[in-house]
């Protein structure tokens, strides 16, 4: 479903508050010093972000709130869907990767689909942050942001959650499964 200029409708964004709202004050462990409705006015002044949160929330992703921006006091959203989102699984890491692909290419890439979505691929470091907020990939894993030496030799690096322990590994740069997908962050 594509909208104009990346709008939502008043009915989208009607859905999307109170998704976000419900979601927020049932996981207050994740921002326990923060008020819906500070970031909601924040929200309110972004059609923009408004677009990134709905896709977030389009594709599995369950955003919500994990803490603000120390120096610029923005709130900092990731996805926190249990497991890697759903509607961003079995991609490729990059554009580059999906064009050196002979055959059986994916749907599309990482890079490309988080750009389009408005929102930044999450850092490993990113990644582990998540993780001290609960239990997450525990049968999925996720895609994270690939240092340049990695992917200039051809690989990229993905975590999850295993044993209890957050793991982080390797694979191509080209290769895409089934349950990988990757989160995002989107700040408002």
């Amino acid at each position: 479903m594509s909208h104009m200029k990346n709008e939502l409708s008043q009915e989208e964004l009607e859905h999307l508050f109170q998704t976000l709202k419900a979601r927020f004050e049932k996981n207050m462990n994740r921002h326990n010093d923060l008020e819906w409705t500070d970031l909601q006015m924040k929200l309110e002044a972004n059609a923009e972000k408004q677009w990134s949160l709905y896709e977030m929330e389009r594709t599995g992703g369950e955003p919500d709130v994990i803490g603000r921006d120390k120096e610029t006091g923005e709130y900092v959203f990731y996805d926190c869907s249990a497991e890697s989102p759903k509607g961003r699984r079995s991609l490729c890491y990059d554009r580059k990767a999906l064009e050196a692909r002979k055959e059986h290419k994916p749907e599309n890439n990482v890079l490309d689909v988080a750009a389009a979505m408005g929102i930044d691929l999450l850092s490993e470091e990113q990644y582990r942050e998540l993780q001290k907020l609960g239990d997450f990939d525990a049968k999925t894993s996720s895609w994270v942001k690939t240092p340049a030496d990695i992917r200039k030799l051809g690989g990229a690096i993905f975590c999850d959650r295993r044993y209890n322990t957050v793991f982080t590994y390797h694979n191509g740069a080209d290769s895409y499964y089934a349950a990988r997908g990757f989160r995002g962050s989107l700040k408002v």
